[in-house]
């Protein structure tokens, strides 16, 4: 049963199962739809994890490029976008890997901070435009834990296997992500009386 305390991911399309037999029969068309239908989602998802429009690109293209060639192996025991985002986030972490050493990361201590794991995503008011600059500006390791954990509902087991990591190593870094990303996001409480005067 799902958690319904988990977001609902960008990838939720439910496909006609007309137009999937269509696609899995290799009909044009029909991927030309798919491609449509889930452009958006798999570039956003490449863009967070990646920080790069031009290796975003990279990703959809693999990506939709697999779904042609795999869509055969689809089963339908799951929703079809839950088999394709994980074609999609497999290969932008792999793009990631491959052009990002792990030392793009936020330093982990010695495990205190996991109780932060509780503390809620950055403040949903922030304007889209600064919290996109904030996400950039984090580690692109850390920044693709906090994405695919708050944005794709993603477990912290899960991203550990993904990113071949620990548990607490996902944890860890969704802690210290989150605290930089409010620190970024909140708004300047301290103001110096010289700064006032300015």
């Amino acid at each position: 049963m799902p958690d319904e305390t988990r977001p609902n991911s960008s990838f939720a399309i439910e496909l006609p199962d007309a137009l999937l037999a269509r696609a899995r029969a290799g009909e044009r068309a029909a991927f030309e739809q798919l491609y449509r239908w889930f452009e958006r989602p798999v570039f956003v998802l490449a863009l967070r994890i990646c920080g790069d429009r031009e290796e975003a690109s990279d990703v959809l293209q693999d990506t939709m490029l697999k779904v042609i060639d795999r869509i055969g192996d689809f089963r339908g025991d799951s929703p079809f976008w839950g088999w394709l985002r994980q074609i999609a986030v497999n290969e932008a972490l792999m793009k990631l890997r491959r052009g990002k050493r792990h030392a793009d990361e936020l330093p982990i201590d010695d495990g205190h901070e996991l109780i932060d794991d509780l503390l809620p995503p950055p403040p949903a008011a922030a304007d889209a435009a600064l919290l996109q600059r904030a996400l950039t500006a984090l580690p692109a390791t850390t920044r693709s834990v906090l994405w695919l954990y708050h944005a794709e509902g993603y477990t912290h087991e899960e991203i550990a296997t993904l990113m071949e990591r620990t548990t607490s190593f996902s944890k860890s870094q969704l802690a210290r992500g989150t605290r930089r990303l409010r620190a970024m996001l909140e708004p300047e409480t301290h103001a110096t009386p010289e700064s006032a005067h300015a």
